[in-house]
């Protein structure tokens, strides 16, 4: 096969995996595994929607560079990057404003008025994560086009494959650990506390610009 091909695969798949370390690809998911208490299978299948979304993003933007320009895309992908922190960043503030509501009523109540959102939340994070596209690997897929619609779906896929391979791995792993923590504080205020993470996240993700 051609060496060029397997040069580029090897570049997706380096970017799909180191880019997934960055807190903002596991970390979410994490604490409101352990806020709403998801299961394992269900965390991973709720990473692996985003995270499929993301990718496709990613790809269609590959895309469409060839056809606009390169340049443009990466410009208009840096802007979805910057904005994706700052909607993360929301997201978790707004969850945070939640959960401290929903705290402060079941006190007052003595009880509590259960309303499964987790389908709301699942949701959002997926807009989130289609919202935050990966630059980096554009100049790749530009760069396997001349090779043939084959060979850059399978450029794609590598790519694809890579992101969610480390993604769910470093969840679930996540999930595990913060799923051990058993502090009275955290068992009552684990949504708050959820928000305020992620909040925080998605100011250190658009500070550093990661």
């Amino acid at each position: 096969m051609n060496p060029a091909f397997w040069a580029l695969a090897l570049a997706a798949a380096s970017v799909g995996a180191l880019h997934s370390v960055a807190p903002d690809h596991w970390v979410p998911f994490a604490a409101l595994a352990r806020a709403r208490g998801w299961s394992a299978w269900k965390t991973a299948r709720i990473t692996l929607a985003c995270g499929f979304g993301h990718v496709t993003v990613s790809a269609l933007l590959g895309l469409l560079a060839l056809v606009l320009g390169l340049e443009a895309l990466k410009v208009f992908g840096q802007r979805l990057e910057s904005v994706a922190g700052l909607l993360l960043m929301g997201f978790g503030l707004a969850y945070a404003v939640w959960g401290l509501r929903r705290t402060m009523g079941e006190r007052l109540d003595h009880h509590s008025h259960e309303v499964d959102s987790s389908n709301a939340t699942a949701w959002t994070l997926f807009a989130l994560f289609s919202a935050d596209p990966c630059v980096a690997v554009m100049p790749i897929l530009f760069a396997a086009a001349p090779l043939g619609a084959g060979h850059a779906t399978a450029v794609v896929l590598v790519y694809e494959a890579a992101t969610l391979g480390a993604m769910i791995p470093l969840v679930l792993l996540s999930r595990a650990g913060v799923s051990r923590l058993k502090w009275h504080w955290l068992d009552h205020h684990a949504n708050t506390a959820a928000g305020g993470v992620i909040a925080a996240v998605g100011l250190a993700v658009t500070l550093l610009g990661i």
